[in-house]
């Protein structure tokens, strides 16, 4: 018998498989972790858009939570589209009597084709709620500038908006740059506050297309599976930057819009 780790996503469905939960579990299986899934929601949607959200029934939600941490090992989790205020709160009070050791919130906002996954009232809720409860949050520039409600737009206020984005509890915050012009133009640069107060850019380089649907999610899944496995972030980032890298630039031919990422590829 091969003893696994296993991990978690507490996401709503992608119907066409780029984002969201499809494509934490295939980041999880390239990673070599067993990842289950709760299902905050249901979304008919494509690489054109999303066309309806169904979010889950609340106490359905406490359900599944209930069914798979009484029987799986979980190491660690990772949230993404919680929709609404309700949502969180149950997702927040379910984690903090979870016991999971890692927690890493991608406080996922809008879809890549611009549809609203979080509501204005779950904003504070995500805030108040899970930032406290997690070793790691992922949010992009326009998340930033939305949960610190001030505009992002320089080197300087990428590494302000991650530290004082600590402030709010989680231990680490990966702040991805990837939309930032103010330099390096030819590079992508996310900068990490560290939990020991320490920070540090790292650095890609920029691939011009549009096959980027699923990777926030697969980012957030990839910390996800080497923090289970028992490394830490700093050592973590350099081997997420790599495989994002090559999982963008090694495109595949699904859809006719923001295209998924290729979730075969290795460093």
């Amino acid at each position: 018998m091969i003893d696994v780790t296993q991990v978690l996503t507490v996401a709503g469905i992608d119907s066409s498989g780029g984002a969201g939960a499809n494509a934490d579990l295939k980041t999880f299986h390239n990673q070599g972790v067993y990842g289950a899934s709760i299902i905050t929601g249901l979304t008919a949607q494509n690489t054109l858009g999303v066309q309806s959200i169904l979010p889950t029934p609340t106490d359905f939600i406490s359900d599944q939570f209930k069914s798979v941490l009484s029987d799986l090992d979980i190491r660690a989790l990772k949230t993404g589209a919680l929709f609404d205020a309700e949502r969180v709160h149950v997702v927040a009070d379910e984690i903090a009597n979870s016991g999971v050791a890692h927690v890493v919130v991608d406080p996922v906002m809008v879809a890549k084709g611009g549809a609203k996954l979080l509501t204005d009232d779950a904003i504070e809720a995500v805030k108040t709620e899970l930032f406290p409860l997690a070793t790691v949050v992922t949010p992009n520039l326009a998340e930033a500038s939305v949960l610190l409600n001030r505009a992002i737009a320089t080197e300087e206020d990428m590494v302000n908006a991650a530290h004082e984005l600590q402030l709010l509890g989680p231990k680490n915050v990966v702040l991805k740059g990837g939309h930032l012009k103010d330099s390096h133009s030819d590079d992508v640069a996310d900068y990490v506050a560290f939990a020991d107060g320490t920070g540090r850019w790292y650095h890609a380089p920029r691939i011009e297309t549009n096959r980027t649907h699923g990777t926030g999610d697969t980012l957030s899944a990839f910390i996800t599976a080497h923090l289970a496995q028992g490394e830490t972030l700093v050592q973590i980032m350099p081997h997420a930057k790599a495989f994002m890298n090559a999982a963008i630039a090694e495109t595949i031919a699904v859809g006719h819009g923001h295209g998924p990422l290729n979730h075969w590829v290795t460093e």
